[in-house]
């Protein structure tokens, strides 16, 4: 193995040469533990070193890196105590995580260091994000992602590294290529023999190193990153190296020929690197000896300090509250004066206010840049602010709302457009696994809103009309609004903006120019997890959102006889329990009414809460009204009988003849 020092002084190599020492000491601990009996599970980095110590010194200590779960070096390199590595480790209390996720499955602000989730290729999109936001604020920073060879068969590697290249965003995309996805080698991964060469085809530089030279990772990426702050683009680094125990030590190393073992024993970095400093004159024997028990005694004590850390007190609370960012909803109160506007124009509306009041909010999304959105929401909005903060995306919703979350870690607001809220089943792994468990996990905000133009009614079919709230309603972390009005749309939408938690905002379609309503001028707040009762009356109450809301106000209009009770919940995620309660308490009997499909439609939670809570003021059992449980069709009569419209004046008799 060839060493290049270039300019370095003697005590930079030695640093260098401690750094690298350090986390194979700590590995070596580790496994011992494991052997022990003492710890339970371990992801070995031993024999990647290089990479991980190498490239975190050559990037500048505020600049955010992402790493792997084997890349112990990066977390050492930015001089985070053993101890607090160790308590994270095993669930302690005072981990990262407070006993809440393993391994390096969290993030630090502190150290500017975000860590993975087990999907892996997610976080490369996060990378996209942090770099935009350096971009827009014109700091010269530059990113630094890695993943797996692996993890480059997943779409989420495509879709990161296409978007970084089609904004030139300084994005170092590091792939550690150590020969095997677990079990699996590279040959039955990829069918290029190079993965640098994938960079041919996102139009972006490729440079491949031997991942097992120090010197080279680290003057590589120093050079990578010096040019790419002061010309923004992104750099796909392939690093040739390989994993000298198995992917987790339960899963071994069977399944890998001995020779290949043999050979890349022989390029071991710590051991090439360390006879290079001999031959230099920088180590000597003795002098190896008294680092590594320095070394030793301190990884001893701060492990067994570990050790003795407190585990979290168990408490129910406090997990349910800490699933969502601290935010006190201030109410804003409308102006007086009011316009008559469609429903479209109040979401317009929201966002014209946000973005002058939020200069560090970035809306992205398809077309909705110049071409003002497949509904031209954002029609418009380029000139007022520049396609900087409104963002036209390639097709790739999982990307854009990586990127929206990585915005957010790095100082910025994010509203993400799903053209339609079918296409989010392409984003969902960003939303129910980054958004919704991010602040859970390692105390971070989530500040980005989804809109989702949802629903049926306008004979778009399977793939443009579904009603699917119910898919994110029951996960935790996520705050789901649902308005029926262009009043509730405006003040809904300022309010999920101005909240830093992730809130999926649905907007029905059907509603955008059918319906026009007086709608206050200026900003105002509308409260996220208030109902609001629309009618009052006394034989029964129907609970209600979206278009449902329309379609109970046209039976009670057409039938005035009938004495109900309706309830707009506006909010679904955290919904109006008590409002619900008293209407129950009110009036005995209770008919749910929604678009969404029957089975596990949203209605099932209210039902079964109800029956749960309120059981004893029930005259009748609680009836849900809603949608075939089919897909949706595209023909007009076909879709009528779908919807639950076509079956709410015969629910409605047969709970009153209950």
């Amino acid at each position: 193995m060839q060493f290049n020092r270039a300019d370095k002084a003697d005590s930079f190599l030695l640093n260098l040469y401690k750094r690298l020492l350090y986390p194979r000491m700590v590995e070596d601990k580790m496994l011992k533990l494991l052997r022990q009996g003492r710890i339970g599970k371990w992801f070995s980095g031993i024999g990647q070193e290089a990479i991980a110590v190498g490239s975190t010194l050559a990037m500048q200590s505020d600049e955010y890196i992402l790493p792997m779960h084997r890349n112990l070096g990066v977390f050492t390199s930015r001089d985070i105590s053993l101890k607090k590595l160790m308590a994270q480790w095993q669930g302690k209390a005072s981990g990262f995580t407070k006993g809440r996720d393993r391994s390096f499955h969290f993030g630090t602000q502190d150290y500017k260091i975000i860590g993975m989730i087990s999907h892996l290729g997610p976080q490369m999109a996060l990378a996209d994000g942090i770099a935009l936001a350096d971009v827009l604020a014109k700091k010269q920073k530059a990113t630094l992602v890695y993943t797996g060879e692996g993890a480059t068969s997943e779409g989420d590697f495509h879709e990161a590294v296409n978007v970084a290249a089609v904004w030139n965003l300084p994005v170092i995309f590091l792939i550690e290529n150590n020969g095997y996805g677990l079990s699996t080698p590279k040959s039955e991964q990829f069918r290029c023999k190079n993965l640098v060469d994938k960079a041919i085809g996102y139009g972006i530089e490729g440079i491949q190193i031997d991942g097992n030279n120090i010197l080279e990772v680290y003057h590589t990426i120093d050079r990578i990153a010096k040019d790419i702050r002061q010309n923004p683009r992104p750099v796909l680094l392939e690093c040739l190296t390989f994993r000298m125990r198995g992917h987790e030590e339960a899963s071994g190393t069977k399944y890998v020929p001995q020779e290949l073992f043999d050979e890349w024993e022989k390029k071991d970095p710590l051991s090439n690197y360390e006879a290079y400093l001999i031959e230099e004159g920088i180590l000597t024997i003795d002098s190896i000896i008294d680092i590594r028990a320095r070394f030793k005694k301190d990884i001893e004590l701060e492990v067994e300090e570990a050790f003795e850390e407190p585990e979290p007190e168990v408490d129910s609370v406090r997990e349910e509250n800490d699933m969502y960012y601290p935010h006190e909803q201030n109410v804003v109160h409308a102006n007086q004066s009011s316009t008559e506007k469609r429903y479209l124009d109040a979401i317009t509306d929201a966002l014209d206010l946000a973005m002058q009041k939020y200069p560090n909010l970035v809306l992205m999304g398809q077309d909705i840049a110049d071409y003002g959105g497949a509904f031209k929401i954002t029609d418009g909005f380029t000139s007022k602010y520049g396609k900087g903060r409104v963002r036209n995306t390639p097709i790739c919703e999982s990307a854009i709302v990586g990127a929206g979350l990585g915005l957010s870690i790095n100082g910025y607001k994010a509203v993400v457009e799903m053209q339609f809220a079918d296409f989010v089943t392409v984003g969902f792994n960003q939303i129910v696994n980054n958004l919704a468990k991010t602040h859970y996990r390692w105390g971070e905000k989530a500040d980005v809103v989804v809109r989702m133009p949802t629903g049926a009614g306008t004979g778009a079919g399977p793939f443009h009309s579904q009603s699917n709230e119910a898919w994110f309603t029951k996960t935790p972390g996520l705050k789901i609004v649902y308005p029926a009005f262009p009043e509730d749309a405006k003040g809904l939408l300022l309010a999920a903006i101005e909240d830093p938690n992730p809130v999926l905002y649905f907007e029905h379609k059907y509603l955008y120019r059918s319906l026009s309503t007086p709608i206050p001028d200026g900003y105002y707040i509308t409260k996220i997890g208030k109902a609001v009762t629309l009618n009052k009356g006394n034989k029964f109450v129907i609970i209600t959102y979206g278009l449902g809301v329309h379609w109970a106000l046209d039976y009670l209009k057409n039938n005035p006889q009938s004495d109900a009770e309706l309830i707009d919940l506006r909010t679904l995620q955290p919904w109006d329990k008590e409002t619900v309660r008293a209407a129950v308490k009110a009036t005995g009997r209770v008919l749910i009414l929604h678009e969404d499909t029957l089975t596990n439609g949203f209605g099932a939670e209210i039902s079964a809460w109800i029956g749960e809570h309120c059981f004893q003021d029930l005259d009748a059992p609680v009836m849900r009204c809603a949608s075939l449980d089919t897909a949706i069709p595209m023909n007009k009569a076909l879709e009528d009988e779908f919807l639950a419209k076509a079956r709410l004046a015969e629910t409605v008799e047969k709970l009153l003849v209950y």
